[in-house]
């Protein structure tokens, strides 16, 4: 298939959907949950629904029809095999008609506690949620309520040096040099900095560390069902927005054996947001999956992978653990040009439902991931999406088929399995910190670099860049009044509100 050319593709496109291409830096609103209106005229017959007394979202399909990508580029790729009950792939286009969503495999009563993780907590009742008592959805939380100004007090009287670095420009790279080329800032968007306490790779070879983020959503239960079927378990990082909307989903994925991680509250690029907010979208997404699981993870991945040392001083205090994909992968370029080296790591699966890529970009993208894992020593984290049902149905059918078939054969597991360590290590209430510590416990970590002229310092050395661990960064104006200006220009779109 072909693919538009950047000018044609941006002139075609709604600005909405043009920020999505520059992977959230052009906007604040988290753009993957923003849906792209189906050919149908109605939501899809969903299957799942949240658990009683909780709110769950509604997609509402606006008449204006879908952008679809008109290919130029041919990409070409061969697959070891495909799932015979796969969606054909001249269905999984932005405005495909929406197929059917199968339910849960299996729903779990209040007091019922996994079987695989050793001490658990009982599972909550989701049914006494009330979303009134968390944010709005898919904005980024306010930071003036009691929870969260505790939560920057903690922060504070732990004496973990912050800086007091500005909150980054939107418009991602190109749109802050003097941050870009601050090695201190240690970006890894602009640069590919990562610290020795992150997970970038999986120590073994030939081993996929399986995730996908942005759910809990309506096809998540498509996911679960093949994962079942094929016996294989992965990670999930979760948005909270989404966790509240689609509880019952999360427990599922949870009492079955996979990892849950952190995403974020409203999935903006963190490090457009001052500390406070920062704060705030950690503690509300770390709390929202306590609620719904009886257990808090300590591993998280920033929305766009976006992130540099201010983030990475809080995920120290919050005892959360830095996931990155493997910036070393070689890839091709995305769809909208290189605007910044992380979205080279991705498929991006998530692009299809967007009209911004094709499934035969995805599928390329693909066969390079595969093809370069053969000649690694390590093995790898790639990123998938479970939010669209494009991006469910092109795993379900082609990749992890495709992947299984594979020969040499790969080991597909969560993160967590994937670095020889339990599942109970994946949560603060069940790890006994003898082999997983948290990032916080005082061991020195050295910034490395992932790219030419990225940064280079140790953490001791950066400390004594910033403030005390009371300094935050300068209060930015809050983003409601932009959130909702971005919702309103999403013609053409659904929104989950």
């Amino acid at each position: 298939m072909k693919f538009l050319s950047t000018a044609s593709l941006a002139a075609s496109l709604p600005v909405l959907v043009i920020a999505h291409g520059e992977h959230g830096f052009g906007r604040v609103q988290h753009p993957r949950q923003v849906l792209v209106a189906s050919a149908s005229s109605s939501a899809p017959a969903v299957a799942t629904t949240p658990a009683t007394g909780v709110t769950t979202s509604s997609i509402t399909v606006a008449t204006t029809p879908a952008v679809v990508v008109t290919p130029t580029t041919t990409y070409s790729f061969s697959l070891q095999s495909t799932n015979p009950t796969a969606a054909p792939l001249s269905d999984l286009v932005s405005n495909a008609v929406s197929s059917a969503t199968t339910a849960l495999p299996t729903i779990y009563a209040p007091g019922a506690t996994p079987t695989i993780i050793t001490g658990a907590p009982a599972l909550p009742n989701a049914a006494l949620l009330s979303p009134a008592d968390y944010p709005a959805l898919d904005h980024v939380p306010f930071t003036n309520s009691t929870l969260v100004q505790q939560w920057i007090q903690d922060v504070a009287n732990t004496g973990i040096s912050i800086p007091d670095f500005s909150p980054n420009n939107l418009g991602g790279c190109p749109n802050n040099t003097e941050a870009a080329a601050d090695p201190d800032r240690c970006w890894w968007t602009c640069g590919g900095c990562t610290r020795t306490t992150d997970v970038t790779e999986c120590p073994t070879a030939m081993t996929w560390g399986l995730t996908y983020d942005d759910g809990p959503a309506y096809y998540t239960p498509n996911l679960l069902d093949y994962l079942d079927e094929v016996n294989l378990k992965s990670t999930f990082f979760v948005v909270g927005s989404r966790v509240i909307s689609f509880p019952q989903t999360l427990q599922t994925e949870y009492m079955s054996g996979h990892q849950i991680a952190v995403h974020t509250w409203s999935h903006p690029p963190l490090t457009t947001l001052t500390n406070e907010q920062i704060i705030a979208e950690l503690g509300w997404s770390k709390k929202v999956i306590k609620d719904v699981l009886g257990v808090t993870p300590n591993m998280m991945r920033p929305p766009y992978g976006d992130i540099e040392y201010v983030e990475f001083q809080i995920l120290r205090h919050l005892e959360l653990t830095h996931t990155q994909v493997q910036p070393s992968i070689p890839m091709v370029q995305p769809p909208l040009g290189p605007l910044c080296k992380r979205a080279n790591s991705t498929f991006p699966d998530f692009d299809i439902a967007g009209g911004l890529t094709t499934v035969d970009h995805v599928l390329y993208n693909w066969e390079n991931i595969i093809g370069n894992a053969t000649t690694m020593d390590n093995g790898f984290i790639v990123l998938e999406h479970d939010l669209f049902q494009q991006s469910v149905e092109v795993a379900t059918g082609y990749i992890l088929p495709d992947a299984l078939a594979r020969k040499p054969s790969l080991t597909i597991q969560p993160v967590i399995t994937c670095l020889n360590k339990p599942l109970s290590d994946a949560y603060i209430e069940t790890n006994d910190n003898t082999t997983n510590p948290p990032a916080e416990s005082g061991v020195v970590v050295t910034l490395s670099s992932g790219a030419p002229g990225s940064a280079q310092a140790t953490g001791s050395a950066a400390d004594t860049q910033g403030n005390s661990g009371s300094s935050l960064r300068i209060s930015a104006e809050l983003l409601a009044g932009s959130l909702t200006a971005a919702i309103g220009m999403a013609a053409g779109f659904a929104a989950l509100l």
